[in-house]
């Protein structure tokens, strides 16, 4: 008997150095890892010792004999992964890094946000160095992204905060909620108090579709819808449009089928998750019976993960709609499947495809719809006062320089809807008194380190996560990254390029508290997370969230 890694697999890797037979794949090392959808256990090397189930902060990982029909066929997914990658054990004798000598003194440390990036980038400097550090976010509540970014009805996922809330009890981290950097305290203040500063704040921005109609009331970003049913303060009062019979998603990542599967859930499911409450309200009114999903490639460049798209033909009365003839491959996509080192994810994702388009519809009136759409692209959303239709162009793919492209057949149709979202891509912002590479939308930098426009280093100053390396990854891909950049931070603290500053850790403490009386601290967040806690227990729920600031500082001040 083998354990398995499942859908949920968050790819932070702490289930490899648990492994004691070195069985699980890729590792960080290996080039695979960068544009890995997930990990896999070799199922002959295996020896079932489970130390990998208690490492794995997204309870992702099952003895194949507790696999339920839903997570079956990951068996056969990690096993096929070896066949491509054969087990090579990794003989090397495991090195510890050093850590830096306590003639330096303790390194301090400000780390502007407090998601996955930052967490991490955390972590890694708590094990490596005697240090303090200052985390500080513009939110009343930690986790960024694993709280308003993943969807409700993953609650394994958000597990990885559990970890974070482990490590983080010693006092020598320190959380600054509800604080704005640029407003309460500015970079420079940052830099007096500390010898350097980690700028880890995500992509917050999101990508334009620069269509005709985009504007149109109607006409939503899927980033905004994510964070209204989430709960984020920030979208808590915006409205959706539900009252339409269809809706459509431009673009096939996995924030779009995350979407898509809120859209047709039942309303009775996702009460029993953390969902907002305003959120839920709002679905259990939604007269939505299908999703049309749009990718402006085919299948086999689709942007969601194969796991991801797997687990939507076990959704409970829904039917995952793909039509036969998108399954028909253009030649450039044809001959690179036909590629005997493609990899399993990639042959499967078309699988899956395939499987769909057979199974077809159920029939059945009562069931709600996914449907995706290969090959088109949007050129106009149509309406007078708001959305009433989306104007697609068909598309045919070419191979162009190694990549396949899309290219506009002249061909078009249109679908009547009420409600559009876009999600293709993220995008970052500039961060006060930072370079920034509007073009990438990150903050420039090498391996980390921030670079000005002359390309030397700015002293003390670091990125990681999305600002660093751009929106690409999952939740456990920030830790491989944040280690990168603590590396490189321990090193030049190390060389003695970042030198002690005057001004000390209680002195920062008085300044914030001064600036922003409404200030959230460890034991604030902490009364938050007991009090949602309780609410959710009172309605069987995980919890419920605050979803207003100044009921989340009442809170905390209880």
């Amino acid at each position: 008997m083998a354990y398995v890694i499942t859908q949920r697999c968050c790819n932070d890797a702490s289930c490899i150095a648990e492994c004691p037979v070195d069985c699980i794949r890729p590792s960080p090392g290996q080039p695979e890892f960068a544009t890995a959808e997930m990990l896999h256990i070799d199922p002959d090397t295996c020896i079932d010792c489970g130390a990998c189930v208690d490492a794995c902060p997204v309870e992702a990982i099952f003895s194949e004999d507790d696999l339920t029909a839903s997570l079956a066929r990951f068996r056969d997914i990690n096993a096929a992964w070896f066949e491509r990658h054969p087990l090579e054990p990794d003989l090397a004798p495991l090195r510890l890094p050093p850590r830096p000598p306590k003639s330096l003194g303790t390194l301090r440390v400000a780390i502007v946000g407090a998601g996955p990036a930052a967490c991490y980038a955390a972590e890694e400097l708590l094990s490596r160095a005697d240090v303090e550090i200052e985390m500080l976010d513009r939110l009343p509540t930690p986790w960024g992204l694993i709280r308003a970014g993943v969807a409700p009805d993953h609650a394994g996922t958000k597990g990885v905060a559990n970890m974070f809330e482990s490590v983080f009890r010693r006092d020598n981290l320190q959380f600054y909620l509800n604080v704005r950097v640029g407003e309460h305290v500015s970079h420079q203040e940052l830099m007096a108090h500390h010898h350097a500063v980690i700028y880890a704040v995500g992509a917050t921005a999101d990508r334009r579709l620069d269509v005709p109609g985009e504007d149109l009331p109607g006409s939503v970003s899927a980033t905004e819808f994510v964070a209204w049913y989430n709960g984020h303060p920030d979208f808590a009062e915006r409205t959706f449009d539900l009252s339409g019979e269809r809706a459509v998603i431009v673009g096939n990542g996995n924030v779009a089928l995350d979407v898509a599967r809120i859209l047709v859930a039942d309303p009775d499911q996702l009460a029993t998750t953390d969902i907002a409450d305003h959120a839920l309200a709002a679905l259990r009114e939604s007269t939505i019976r299908e999703v049309v999903v749009l990718g402006r490639r085919g299948p086999a460049q689709a942007a969601y993960s194969s796991s991801e798209f797997l687990a939507l033909g076990h959704l409970p009365g829904i039917d995952v709609v793909v039509d036969p003839a998108d399954v028909v491959l253009d030649p450039a996509s044809a001959a690179a499947l036909e590629d005997p080192d493609i990899e399993p994810a990639l042959r499967l994702k078309m699988n899956l495809a395939r499987e769909y388009a057979e199974r077809g519809t159920s029939g059945d009136a009562s069931r709600k719809r996914i449907v995706f759409r290969y090959r088109v692209s949007p050129t106009e959303l149509q309406g007078t006062d708001r959305v009433t239709a989306i104007e697609l162009s068909h598309n045919e793919l070419l191979a162009a320089d190694g990549a396949i492209v899309a290219r506009p057949t002249g061909q078009t149709e249109t679908l009547t809807t009420g409600l559009v979202l876009r999600s293709v891509g993220y995008h970052g912002r500039a961060l006060p008194d930072l370079p920034f590479d509007e073009r990438r939308g990150v903050v420039p930098n090498e391996a980390g380190r921030v670079v000005g426009p002359d390309g030397a280093p700015v002293p003390g100053v670091y990125v990681s996560g999305w600002i660093k390396r751009g929106p690409r990854g999952v939740i456990g891909s920030n830790k491989v990254d944040a280690k990168e950049t603590v590396e490189l931070l321990l090193a030049d603290f190390q060389s003695g390029m970042l030198t002690a500053q005057p001004a000390t850790r209680s002195d920062l403490g008085k300044l914030l508290a001064a600036r922003q009386p409404d200030l959230i601290d460890r034991e604030g967040w902490r009364a938050i997370d007991a009090a949602e806690k309780q609410a959710g227990k009172l309605a069987g729920r995980p919890r419920v969230k605050f979803t207003d600031v100044a009921a989340a500082v009442a809170a905390a001040r209880r």
